[in-house]
């Protein structure tokens, strides 16, 4: 039987980023994409990210968090789902600053002067090639040749290319509601030139503090928001000189402040969370097979294209 039978959960959503809680440290178990798909389904409490608290295994933190993507597959950083960690962990404990661990590293979270709010440090942001990582060498991850539809004429070309916890490629445009992401986010998503898949984002820059934000999450689809593309857009107009360092990320949940700080590189993300409903994951999701989530899968397709560079 899956460990997450008749496990209470703690259904939130950051700007709409939908956001399962399961509390996991008084217990061993493991889960698998099978069972995180499982819980995913309508008759579970459907997420784009689940965020299991495991035993922390390091001393200082409060927990060790895995983080699943609605088609079973694991992120290495959810910046909304750690907001709705902590924000339970801040009641549970009385504490105001939480460390956690996740497949990304240390996560440090401060509780916010206004309620339900707070500030997670993403860390730095990575740029070589092979630590976004890209199939192909990049000197310049600015702006990196790729491109989707026509070689002359195409639909969306020269993403910034970055890692916030995990791969993001951000296209420039004029209006971000000009484009089927729906259609074009799998296709892009599973592009052979990311050998670990990447979150999609479509970004149109207002102002030198606001950037307006569209994102295909991998592994979840299309989310009203998404904490580390948030993060991935603002520092990657920041390098094109672009915007300034601290600047709003406007998502079609709402806004994120986003600040890559001077002295030691971080990125810290402030935002909201809500709470939904708490409830138990039914036996019954647990014992037959599930088939993967739809919302990502495709290949590239022929209207992907990037140029070989040898």
């Amino acid at each position: 039987m899956s460990a997450l039978a008749n496990h209470p959960f703690v259904k939130m959503n950051g700007l709409g980023n939908e956001i399962v809680v399961v509390d996991m440290r008084a217990q061993k178990g493991a889960i698998t994409a099978e069972d995180a798909r499982a819980a995913a389904q309508p008759a579970g409490a459907p997420y784009d990210q689940m965020m299991v608290l495991h035993p922390p295994r390091l001393a200082g933190t409060e927990a060790f968090v895995r983080i699943y993507n609605n088609d079973g597959s694991e992120s290495g950083a959810c910046g909304n789902g750690m907001r709705c960690v902590a924000d339970i962990v801040f009641r549970e404990s009385g504490k105001a600053a939480l460390t956690f661990e996740t497949r990304a590293g240390l996560i440090n979270c401060w509780k916010g002067d206004a309620p339900l709010t707070s500030t997670v440090d993403m860390g730095p942001p990575r740029f070589a090639w092979n630590e976004i990582p890209l199939a192909e060498k990049f000197e310049d991850t600015r702006a990196i040749e790729l491109q989707i539809g026509p070689i002359d004429n195409p639909i969306l070309h020269s993403p910034s290319a970055v890692n916030m916890g995990n791969p993001h490629a951000v296209f420039w445009v004029d209006d971000v509601n000009a484009y089927d992401l729906a259609r074009i986010g799998p296709l892009l998503e599973n592009h052979p030139m990311f050998p670990e898949r990447v979150n999609i984002s479509l970004a149109h820059i207002v102002s030198r503090e606001r950037i307006v934000v569209r994102v295909w999450e991998r592994g979840a689809g299309l989310t009203k928001a998404c904490g580390s593309a948030a993060c991935a857009v603002v520092v990657a107009a920041a390098r094109l000189k672009r915007v300034n360092r601290k600047a709003i990320a406007t998502l079609p949940g709402g806004d994120l402040m986003i600040d890559w700080r001077d002295r030691d590189n971080h990125v810290l993300m402030t935002g909201p969370v809500e709470y939904e409903f708490e409830g138990r994951f039914d036996p019954k999701l647990f014992s037959a097979p599930t088939q993967p989530a739809p919302t990502s899968g495709g290949g590239p397709g022929e209207g992907a294209r990037s140029k070989g560079r040898g």
